[in-house]
């Protein structure tokens, strides 16, 4: 029960972190529940609740969809995303860890957290180092964007930060931007759960409903609160807090720490 509350609280708090941290739910959401859960647990686990969030905010934003972008971006996505979710499944079959010494303590971790850690490094570092914060790429490229972010997000949940960086430049108004990856976000994470569902032991997830349902719960206050208090607010001093704290998790992930 004291793990439910603990769960809930955090994804409240990162929900509404989303909203001037630079990263999405999954990014920030992933990592945290590895600390606690299995590795294909915790991004399926992600996966549903970055879902029902999605489909929230949906909802809410729907009338400023730019469904040429959604295509353009989002089938590449969708189909990369069954492929990631797929090779999460086959990379943990192959059982591949890497085992080291640290303070004469034997430690072994799998080569998916390492993956996750590496790509919460890359992903943080961009957001703190200022010759690549601003990274941007042509609309040329985006259905490689596209497909690069739905195959990471689904093998590991993480592809909120290189959806942005590729829609950025679709020139979007703030309203069409938000709309558009959510969609976009909400397919892929169709796409995804779908493979999950299939490859992972039911019984374990059905055990976890109710945490399951609190984190849904919790990430959904988080956006309703967000929506109120900070959909015009930048801070920037959070914005850096927020990417520290990721490269110190990613490295504890890493190093098996945690």
């Amino acid at each position: 029960m004291i793990e439910s509350l603990i769960i809930t609280i955090l994804a409240l708090f990162i929900s509404l972190l989303t909203f001037f941290s630079g990263f999405g739910l999954g990014t920030l959401l992933t990592p945290v529940l590895l600390i606690f859960f299995p590795t294909e647990f915790a991004i399926t686990a992600t996966g549903i609740v970055h879902l029902s969030n999605n489909i929230f905010k949906w909802f809410l934003i729907k009338k400023n969809i730019d469904w040429l972008t959604v295509k353009n971006f989002g089938l590449p996505a969708i189909f990369a995303a069954f492929l990631g979710a797929y090779l999460l499944f086959v990379f943990k079959g192959l059982n591949i860890n890497y085992t080291y010494s640290l303070f004469g303590q034997i430690i072994e971790q799998d080569f998916l957290k390492l993956l996750i850690s590496l790509l919460l490094l890359i992903f943080a570092s961009i957001e703190l180092l200022p010759q690549t914060k601003n990274l941007q790429f042509k609309k040329k490229w985006l259905p490689l964007g596209g497909f690069f972010s739905g195959f990471f997000g689904g093998l590991t949940g993480i592809q909120g930060a290189l959806r942005s960086a590729f829609l950025i430049k679709t020139n979007l108004s703030k309203e069409s931007f938000i709309a558009t990856a959510v969609t976009i976000s909400a397919f892929v994470d169709f796409s995804r759960i779908g493979v999950y569902f299939s490859n992972i032991d039911l019984i374990k997830i059905s055990d976890q409903n109710y945490l399951i349902l609190f984190c849904c719960l919790g990430a959904i206050t988080g956006s309703l609160i967000g929506i109120v208090l900070l959909k015009k607010i930048t801070i920037d001093f959070v914005q850096k807090l927020v990417n520290i704290c990721l490269v110190i998790l990613a490295i504890s992930l890493a190093l098996g720490i945690i």
